[in-house]
């Protein structure tokens, strides 16, 4: 199938890590925490992250610290649909296409629950055709971006002439969780808000990149070292220190999956994950400078699932482009689980 248009977006209020600092400080939240708790958060915020902002949906976040399961997701039920459509929206004015058009609409996100799916309100919003195929992707994490436009190329594969729509969209600001656990307060001063856009179809034009060659692999013994709980009715995020290490050997485990013949990628795009992923990543596989998720990342945080597709929009926008033809794309989460994807032109 072949790349038609790609947006991407973050919600207007952003914060630097030092604000975001200073705001936690003088919370309620931190005068519950053990005092080595707040530290970490401490050093972590104003230290050498990767990270100098973030954007955040829900622009009361001071309060947002002490919203209850309820709250939290309704905040997503409102933000979520809105963000998602307005990047679904960006597509669509690119490729030129109409929403009434699309015959399909893959929606991956796991910061909140709705039901019906978040497909079905960013269907509304946007104005798709009542006989779209509506998908929900959930339960991926950080990594499910990839399966989402897999699930697409299937769609194209049986029905060239389709137009699908893949969107990623995380509230993570809806699933903060302030506890004394040292995983859950880093993943609390990671993460950010965002969504990404792509648009397909399997009818070719001059230039387009085509999606090809999906390989995933899943390691469930390793589940419990980064996976989203139910806590006091709140998702509360489990990450292990081991993670840096744990993504950079499922990565090259995937890669040398997908290259048996020996040939290898132009370039390789990632999922950010953190400053301590990428750098973990890039000491394995010393071929790949990860340049572009180290952009997003500083501008962004980790914005989970649609990080992804920041990193292939970074590329495509730093004019380095015009001089390769082989991309491969990853992403990894819960599961554990890691995802690859070529994107070749020509």
């Amino acid at each position: 199938m072949y790349l038609y248009s790609l947006a991407t977006g973050t919600p207007p209020t952003s914060y630097t890590q030092q604000e975001t600092w200073q705001i936690f400080a003088s919370s309620r939240v931190s005068e519950r925490l053990r005092p080595g708790s707040v530290e970490l958060v401490r050093r972590v915020l104003t230290g050498n992250s990767g990270i100098e902002k973030r954007h955040f949906a829900l622009p009361e976040f001071g309060e947002l610290l002490n919203y209850d399961g309820e709250q939290l997701n309704h905040a997503f039920e409102r933000e979520a649909p809105l963000l998602g459509g307005r990047v679904l929206g960006d597509a669509l004015d690119r490729a030129e296409w109409r929403a009434r058009d699309l015959d399909a609409l893959i929606v991956c996100s796991c910061t909140g629950y709705l039901c019906p799916g978040l497909s079905s309100f960013i269907a509304e919003r946007q104005g798709l055709a009542p006989d779209a195929y509506l998908l929900d992707v959930v339960g991926q994490g950080c990594g499910a971006a990839i399966p989402a436009m897999r699930a697409a190329s299937h769609i194209v594969d049986s029905r060239p002439e389709a137009k699908v729509a893949v969107v990623a969209v995380e509230i993570c600001t809806a699933a903060f969780y302030i506890d004394d656990e040292a995983g859950v307060l880093i993943s609390f001063c990671l993460f950010g808000d965002g969504a990404a856009a792509t648009l397909w179809s399997g009818l070719p034009q001059a230039d387009l990149w085509r999606a090809r060659e999906f390989n995933s692999l899943h390691f469930p013994e390793k589940r419990e070292l980064l996976r989203f709980e139910n806590s006091k009715g709140r998702l509360r995020n489990k990450l292990h220190p081991s993670i840096p290490e744990e993504s950079s050997a499922a990565v090259r485990k995937l890669y040398a999956a997908s290259f048996l013949n020996g040939a290898r990628p132009d370039v390789l795009i990632s999922h950010g994950g953190g400053r301590k992923v990428l750098d973990a990543i890039e000491a394995g596989m010393e071929d790949f400078a990860l340049r572009e998720a180290r952009t997003v990342l500083r501008n962004c945080g980790n914005m989970s699932s649609p990080s992804v597709l920041f990193a292939l929009e970074e590329y495509f926008n730093n004019g380095n482009s015009a001089h390769s033809r082989d991309l491969w794309l990853t992403s990894f989460g819960a599961g554990f689980s890691v995802h690859g994807m070529r994107l070749r032109r020509g």
